[in-house]
C-alpha cells in the first residue's frame, strides 16, 4: 500500500505518522464506492467503549493454541446476537459467522485467537495471570503476547457494524475466527474439517495484524509479506560418560555446540547477499548434572525464507551440516530431525491489494498508509486463499505510542521497544483499536458496496 498523495493537498505525504496524530474514524472522502465504509465509521465512536471491555476482558483470559474454547464462545455469541449464521467446532475451536445481504461477492474477514505460553510483565491492570497444560502436559504461564485479542476485537466490531447497518452493502460476509495460529495448526485443521464444503468460497479473503509501528499506521504490499517458516528439533546422539573420563566418551554437548556455530555460516557463506534468510537456534538442551557427559543433546530451530529457492538450499545444507559434524564426532548413529511446523509465505494479490490500498487511501489520511517491506514473521493465514483459489490480502496495523515511537526513531532504538512474543508487548488501545475496525469495514466495502466495481 504505496503511500502516495493526498487528493486535497498539493504536499507529499510525510513518513509513518510522527508528527500528525490519527483520527479515529479517518476522513472524509467524495469517492462514492467508500461512502459506506464512511457511514459504518461514524458508528464505530458509539460501539468503542464496548469494544474497549470486550479487548481487555479477552487480554486477562488468554488461552493456549487448540484450547480457545472461552474466546470461541464469545466470538460466536457476538455473531449470533448480530444476527450471523454461526457455525462453530471448525478445525476443534474455529468459528464462522455468515451475514448474507443480497446478491453479490462473498468476502471473508479472518481474525486467529490463540495467546502465547509467555509469563505477562505489562504491568496493565488488565494483565493475564492464567496458567494452563500445555499439549506436551507442562502447566505454563499464558499471555496474548502477540495481539490476537486485537484481532478477535477488532473483528467483532466490524461484524457487528456491517450487521446493524446492513442495509446499503450488497453480497455475503464471512467473519471467520481461528484457532492455533501460533503452532500453524488453525487454518489447515478449519480446512481440513472442511471448510471449503461448509461455506461460500470468498471472492477475496482478508486479514491483519497489529505490530510494532505508529498506532494506527497502516502498512501493506503486493506480493510476499510474510516470510516462509520452518521449525524442527534436532536430536543428536553420543555416549555418556563420567565427567573425569571424556575418553570413554562420545560427547553430544561438544557435538551439538559446533553444530550450531556451523549452522550459522548458512547464511553469510551459503545464501547469496541479495537474498534473504534468518536461521535461529532457539534451544539447545543436554545433560543434568555438570559432572555427567549425557548421551544426547537437542537442538530446536526455525529458519524463515522469503524465496521456495532459498528455502531448499537452507534446508538441505542443515541437513548436510547436522549429519556431517555427527559423523565427526563418531556418532553412535545418525541424527533423528523432526518437523515441528511448516508456515508458507503470505503473498498479496496484485488486484486486490491494489483495491484495498485505494479504498484506504480514501479513508485515511495519507500520511498513515504505507508501503513496507516483507517481515521476517509467519502466518498461516495465507492457507485460505492459496488452498481456496481465492485471492488474499493481509495488512499490519501499528499499536506502539505514536511518540514513544517517534522518539525511539528519533535515537536509533525503535529495536527496543517491546515487540510481539515478548512479555512487555503491549499494543495502545487507542487509536488502534478504532484504527482496526475501521481498515476491516473499508477493505470489504470495497467490494460490497453497491457502488464498487466487479472488477
Amino acid at each position: 500500500m504505496k503511500e502516495q498523495k493526498q487528493k486535497r493537498s498539493n504536499k507529499s505525504a510525510k513518513p509513518a505518522g510522527v508528527k500528525k496524530k490519527p483520527r479515529s474514524t479517518g476522513i472524509a472522502s467524495s469517492n462514492k464506492t467508500s461512502s459506506d465504509s464512511n457511514r459504518l465509521s461514524a458508528k464505530l465512536k458509539s460501539l468503542l467503549p464496548d469494544l474497549e471491555a470486550l479487548y481487555k476482558d479477552i487480554h486477562s483470559h488468554p488461552e493456549l493454541s487448540m484450547q480457545e474454547t472461552r474466546t470461541a464462545g464469545i466470538a460466536a455469541k457476538r455473531l449470533k446476537a448480530a444476527g450471523y449464521e454461526v457455525t462453530s467446532g471448525i478445525g476443534k475451536t474455529g468459528v464462522v459467522g455468515l451475514l448474507r445481504n443480497g446478491d453479490g461477492p462473498t468476502v471473508m474477514l479472518r481474525a486467529d485467537m490463540d495467546a502465547l505460553p509467555v509469563k505477562e510483565a505489562t504491568g496493565l491492570a488488565y494483565a493475564s495471570s492464567v496458567t494452563a497444560r500445555d499439549s506436551e502436559g507442562n502447566i505454563v504461564p499464558v499471555m496474548h503476547a502477540c495481539g490476537h485479542d486485537m484481532h478477535v476485537t477488532w473483528l467483532v466490531g466490524a461484524a457487528t457494524l456491517m450487521a446493524k447497518e446492513g442495509g446499503p452493502w450488497r453480497g455475503t460476509l464471512m467473519a471467520v475466527f481461528q484457532p492455533a495460529e501460533e503452532t500453524a495448526q488453525g487454518a489447515q485443521a478449519m480446512i481440513d474439517d472442511n471448510l471449503f464444503k461448509r461455506f461460500p468460497k470468498p471472492d477475496v479473503v482478508l486479514g491483519q495484524h497489529v505490530m510494532v509501528g505508529p498506532a494506527g499506521a497502516i502498512g501493506g504490499r503486493t506480493g510476499v509479506i510474510t516470510s516462509a517458516a520452518d521449525s524442527f528439533q534436532i536430536r543428536m546422539f553420543g555416549r555418556g560418560a563420567h565427567g573425569s573420563m571424556p575418553q570413554a566418551s562420545i560427547d553430544p554437548v561438544v557435538m551439538a555446540a559446533a553444530t550450531v556455530l556451523r549452522l550459522q555460516t548458512i547464511v553469510s557463506r551459503e545464501i547469496a547477499p541479495n537474498d534473504a534468510a534468518v536461521v535461529t537456534i532457539g534451544s539447545l538442551q543436554a545433560g543434568t548434572k555438570e559432572n555427567v557427559i549425557p548421551d544426547e543433546a537437542v537442538i530446536k530451530l526455525n529458519v524463515r525464507t522469503y524465496d521456495e529457492g532459498v528455502r531448499k538450499r537452507v534446508l538441505a545444507a542443515i541437513k548436510r551440516i547436522v549429519n556431517a559434524e555427527a559423523e565427526a564426532s563418531g556418532a553412535p548413529k545418525p541424527p533423528e530431525i523432526t518437523a515441528l511446523d511448516r508456515y508458507s509465505l503470505v503473498s498479496n494479490d496484485a488486484d486486490a491489494t491494489r483495491r484495498v490500498a485505494d479504498a484506504f487511501r480514501e479513508r485515511f489520511s495519507g500520511d498513515h498508509v504505507l508501503e513496507v517491506k516483507p517481515t521476517s514473521a509467519s502466518e498461516d493465514f495465507g492457507s485460505f486463499g492459496a488452498e481456496w483459489g481465492a485471492p488474499s490480502v493481509f495488512w499490519f496495523i501499528g499499536g506502539t505510542d505514536r511518540n514513544l515511537y517517534a522518539k525511539a526513531k528519533a535515537a536509533g532504538k525503535v529495536q527496543e521497544i517491546p515487540t510481539n512474543h515478548n512479555p512487555r508487548f503491549a499494543p495502545v488501545i487507542h487509536p488502534t483499536l478504532a484504527t482496526g475496525v475501521e481498515t476491516l469495514l473499508v477493505s470489504a466495502n470495497a467490494w460490497l458496496s453497491p457502488d464498487a466495481s466487479s472488477g
